[in-house]
């Protein structure tokens, strides 16, 4: 299965298991148990509590403004801590009402809004949230920053770049986070790590622990993409110790067990200890690619089973568009359903991402030239992500041009990390 690809290359899974080199081994078990066995009730009866709290001053129908703004708040809190999307869902209704009755402060709900929105991978609608929110003139730079975001989401970089340009402050967090990712986007990492890094020192400066939770952990992906495993595994311990029960810092620990060290059972481990408080249907899709890993067949199957359910319902939307198509590709070759998939993906998410996917599906199915087609027409030069550079070398290599797909592969070893054992495993056939 190649569905996920954060995890080890295979050549270096076959260095660690002839060599058996402990300087792989930079994880300890000792630092990062005791936060597997953290119950999430204290949190959940805090903000269950003061649910109950704010849900007393709503009457039925009424337009208690002051009340369904905190509201809100928390359900986005109880969906980032439980994975559950009907939270996701009651944030959205409660601010599209809050949106809609604000006469006073009716940006910052439109804001809100437009978050919403692009956790659901609405992107179409958030952008219609965040331009509403511009017209008013209200919240300028706030929403310009949310341009921002919604534009990098939909592949709009040139107007990604002309907002990132209107807010730009070498001092200010929100400008450096957003700098990074442009970085990113531009495939210049060490300036991406460079932006993140001044934005943790700010961070820290202000106290401010969301803010700090937010820094380590999108910092730790940087280090990691970097290959400077180390680092990216103590910032996820800093994250840690801010909020013991962040699923997020604590699959970034088992990544690096699993694609690091080749421990693939820690990694179940760490995994099984998160999906007991935190409900998401991509845990399953890494709980198979790790079976598939461990040759176990009948654990990736109810995996992947499991993952089919999980999306079935019907509120996650498009939230899960490209491991469904993968997967459907992949394991059971419905192209045609995957291509549908693909070309709803294209429609709500033009980026370059959203073209591989489909490049990929074709060229799986054995239509290569329209894949070469739309590869060179909206992915090549335009991303630099590794698992589209990898559809790239195959699609190259089966229209019979080597000659451009041999210096990617030489590349492509390095990326091993990123991509993955099942993954890498295709790198030396290519």
């Amino acid at each position: 299965m190649k569905i996920l690809i954060n995890t080890i290359g295979i050549l270096l899974s076959l260095c660690m298991l002839s060599c058996n080199d402990k300087d792989q081994l930079i994880t300890n078990s000792d630092e990062y148990t005791r936060y597997l066995t953290v119950k999430q009730n204290q949190t959940h009866n805090e903000i269950n509590s003061q649910l109950e709290f704010w849900n007393q001053r709503i009457k039925k129908d009424s337009l208690q403004l002051t009340a369904l703004a905190p509201v809100a708040s928390l359900y986005s809190q109880l969906f980032e801590s439980t994975g559950e999307i009907e939270y996701l869902k009651l944030a959205e209704k409660v601010l599209t009402k809050s949106a809609a009755i604000a006469t006073v402060g009716k940006s910052k709900y439109l804001l809100a809004l437009a978050h919403n929105y692009i956790s659901q991978h609405r992107f179409i609608e958030a952008k219609e949230a965040a331009m509403g929110a511009y017209l008013l003139k209200t919240n300028t730079k706030a929403t310009e920053m949310v341009l921002f975001d919604v534009s990098m989401e939909l592949g709009e970089y040139e107007n990604a770049q002309k907002y990132l340009e209107r807010f730009a402050n070498q001092n200010d967090y929100n400008f450096l986070i957003r700098l990074a990712k442009w970085n990113d986007f531009k495939g210049n990492l060490d300036a991406t790590i460079r932006n993140m890094e001044k934005a943790l020192q700010i961070a820290k400066s202000s106290k401010n622990e969301n803010l700090l939770l937010w820094s380590y952990t999108n910092l730790a992906d940087y280090y990691g993409h970097a290959r400077r495993i180390k680092e990216s595994y103590e910032h996820y311990l800093n994250a840690l110790e801010i909020e013991p029960t962040n699923a997020y810092a604590k699959k970034g620990i088992a990544w690096i067990v699993y694609s690091y060290e080749n421990k693939p059972e820690e990694a179940l481990k760490i995994l099984n200890a998160i999906t007991a408080n935190h409900q998401s249907p991509d845990y399953f899709l890494l709980k198979a690619e790790i079976a598939e890993y461990q040759k176990d067949n009948i654990a990736k199957k109810i995996n992947l089973i499991k993952y089919i359910n999980s999306v079935k319902d019907e509120r996650y939307g498009g939230m899960y568009n490209t491991h469904t198509a993968l997967l459907l590709a992949e394991e059971y070759e419905a192209f045609d359903k995957a291509l549908m998939i693909a070309d709803e993906e294209i429609e709500n998410r033009p980026t370059p991402q959203s073209y591989d996917l489909k490049a990929y599906i074709l060229n799986l199915k054995g239509e290569h030239k329209r894949a070469l087609e739309i590869a060179e027409k909206y992915i090549i030069d335009k991303t630099f992500e590794p698992v589209a550079n990898l559809h790239i070398a195959q699609i190259y290599k089966a229209n019979n041009l080597s000659e451009k797909a041999d210096p990617i592969i030489k590349e492509l070893i390095e990326s091993s990390y990123e991509l993955g054992p099942v993954v890498s495993q295709e790198i030396p056939t290519l």
